[in-house]
């Protein structure tokens, strides 16, 4: 009999390569684009009013919402810190309950 916990680790793997494939796949047309956005702004003024940065900041916030999330980066609120706060509640839960009287 297999484990089905090796199955279970090879889905996540693929999954997690995955979302690592897209985040480099999303950084690629970032550059490109804000390359040719770049390139745009110095053709039309001379960077004389970098409008180029706006569209890079923009889309610069969600490449590294993105990147969080491919490489998971949790700052703190990631699986376990939600189970450690869903037990939390429902022990302050259980606890009013046992308080009241009924």
């Amino acid at each position: 009999m297999e484990n089905p916990n090796k199955d279970n680790r090879y889905f996540e793997a693929k999954e997690r390569v995955a979302a690592i494939k897209k985040f480099y796949t999303s950084l690629f047309f970032y550059v490109v684009f804000i390359g040719f956005l770049a390139g745009l702004n110095f053709y039309i003024d001379r960077l004389r009013n970098p409008w180029f940065l706006w569209a890079a900041l923009g889309w610069g916030i969600g490449i590294i919402f993105h990147a969080f999330k491919a490489f998971r980066f949790n700052l703190g609120f990631g699986k376990d810190w939600e189970d450690r706060k869903l037990k939390q509640y429902m022990e302050e839960e259980d606890r009013k309950k046992g308080n009241r009287w009924n």
